[in-house]
């Protein structure tokens, strides 16, 4: 048995100013967000962890570094785990352009083929490329437990397929920053342990 524990990295300015965060944004963590990385290890520090890895970008290696310090260990960075790159949307208010972004996280509920971003990526394409380097993390750890610092879709893409569900279907979730949830995996099989798990957060 194999578990994983997606960390969505703690939260930055533009989270707070509602602007679009993909992968074109090397955003810092805000105070907010520093607060949380310290959280995110205090909760974690207990998990016999053997390995933490991180998306390259430095919102998720700042959150990565303070749970691996916990364990004396180093953050692999892995580019496949950065998050959806949104081409033109990148750095957009959600609030400006909201209606769009609405669109493509619903078409699917509508059966409709998930789009490409202008300029950027597809959530399915996103799902190929994180499962896929999930999938071979998980195999280089055939048992035991190890934390992925990511981002909202890219982790909720994982989500969707170990629910074995269309990765069209993931406007129906909301995760928060500095949240955590955990999955694991028994051979073939994959489970939804937790989800957007909170509560070592109390009182930000």
């Amino acid at each position: 048995m194999v578990r994983v524990v997606l960390v969505r990295h703690g939260e930055t300015g533009w989270n707070k100013a509602h602007r679009i965060q993909g992968g074109g944004s090397d955003t810092p963590l805000n105070a907010t967000g520093r607060r949380q990385k310290t959280l995110i290890a205090r909760r974690l520090q207990t998990e016999n962890l053997n390995a933490v890895y991180s998306s390259p970008l430095r919102r998720a290696v700042a959150t990565a570094q303070a749970i691996a310090d916990y364990h004396n260990l180093e953050v692999t960075v892995e580019p496949a785990l950065r998050e959806i790159d949104v081409g033109e949307y990148e750095g957009a208010s959600v609030i400006e352009i909201g209606k769009h972004i609405t669109e493509i996280l619903t078409m699917g509920n509508r059966g409709e083929t998930v789009p490409t971003m202008p300029g950027g990526e597809s959530l399915h394409e996103v799902q190929a490329r994180v499962w896929g380097r999930l999938q071979h993390l998980v195999k280089k750890h055939p048992d035991g437990t190890f934390a992925v610092v990511s981002h909202y879709f890219a982790i909720l893409s994982v989500i969707c397929t170990v629910l074995n569900m269309p990765v069209s279907q993931i406007g129906r979730f909301r995760m928060n920053p500095g949240t955590i949830s955990t999955v694991a995996f028994d051979g073939a099989a994959a489970y939804l342990l937790s989800f957007n798990d909170s509560g070592h957060l109390t009182g930000i």
